[in-house]
């Protein structure tokens, strides 16, 4: 049992090499807004208008107020991206960086991939010398996602979330 789980994490830190993380460029825009298509239609069953969700993509991209993509890449395959954006807090006299559109390729999902990622906004908020934490939220239904967010540290907390679209 030891060695097959020396084995295991070797195979893990071998394919965490041949992975790659950076940020989104806007030549990632036709991706980054298929993989937001079809998280929509897998998370929530709903299908996102292609031109719009290609425009807000792009307008991230270029402009670096409104967020920043992380991207995941294997051999230069784009197989992974989420969103940050940013909250002000008051109260904490500090940005809270809010992690949006979560997306990895089905044949990558349980490798590692999203914790690379995850671990890429931790070290941005701590070179930002001004973030006081990271949030998200999740489908109430996304079981799986919501183990790998407790698995990394993180915790419901106290609050609904309440919206009025428009």
């Amino acid at each position: 049992m030891i060695i097959t789980s020396n084995i295991q994490v070797q195979k893990e830190r071998s394919i965490m090499k041949q992975i790659s993380i950076r940020e989104g460029s806007v030549s990632d825009t036709p991706t980054i807004s298929k993989f937001q298509q079809q998280m929509a239609l897998e998370t929530e069953s709903k299908i996102l208008n292609k031109w719009t969700v290609q425009q807000g993509v792009e307008s991230v991209l270029k402009c670096p107020n409104k967020g920043f993509y992380i991207i995941a890449e294997e051999d230069s395959t784009i197989i992974g991206s989420l969103l940050v954006t940013f909250e002000w807090s008051d109260w904490r006299n500090g940005w809270f960086f809010w992690i949006q559109s979560v997306f990895v390729d089905a044949a990558y999902r349980k490798r590692g991939v999203y914790r690379l990622m995850h671990s890429e906004v931790i070290r941005r908020t701590q070179a930002s010398g001004n973030c006081c934490g990271i949030r998200l939220y999740v489908e109430k239904d996304n079981i799986n996602a919501q183990k790998v967010y407790r698995n990394l540290g993180m915790h419901e907390t106290d609050y609904y979330l309440y919206e009025e679209e428009f």
